[in-house]
């Protein structure tokens, strides 16, 4: 294999999630990818000190995590709590944790202010959703990392294949 894939520790039935629940993800890859030592996992905002459970955040005003980066947007609780410095670092430390252990690719929970690849919430805290990165994958794919979110395992599945002949898709 020609790199690791970083994964949330949500996916791989952490009970980690801002709910402190997990979301495990249950596919015959992430069986494989584990016994060959090819998974790191990693909670991005436990890594930043954030607690267990916690109030729900969202990437304020419909903006993105490219623009969290950038600084133009904010990440608030619906407590009305900024969390932005802390979703900043928890990226920062995926980042770290990614280039460190020899990571490629990520293999992120959508939907997250941090994790979420294709969705994002909107920013309104009422259950609408939006195309965007959240913080940790816009720092990401920024960072040469392939990025695929949790729908997107088949996809990886076949590009890890295509890029690795010793790698043989079930």
């Amino acid at each position: 294999m020609t790199g690791k894939i970083l994964v949330s520790a949500c996916l791989m039935g952490h009970a980690v999630r801002y709910d402190g629940r997990s979301k495990p993800l249950v596919h015959s890859a992430i069986d494989r990818w584990r016994e060959e030592g090819l998974l790191v996992t990693i909670c991005p905002e436990m890594s930043a000190g954030m607690a267990v459970p916690r109030p729900p955040a969202e990437i304020a005003g419909g903006a993105t995590g490219e623009d969290v980066l950038a600084g133009t947007a904010r990440v608030m609780e619906i407590t009305g709590g900024d969390v932005t410095a802390e979703f900043r670092q928890a990226a920062e430390n995926a980042l770290a944790l990614a280039t460190e252990t020899g990571c490629r690719y990520a293999l992120l929970i959508d939907g997250s202010p941090s994790c979420g690849s294709g969705l994002i919430y909107d920013g309104t805290f009422s259950g609408g959703r939006q195309s965007g990165r959240g913080v940790t994958a816009a720092l990401l794919q920024q960072a040469g990392i392939e990025v695929y979110s949790d729908r997107e395992i088949d996809r990886l599945v076949e590009r890890l294949a295509a890029t690795d002949t010793t790698i043989i898709a079930k």
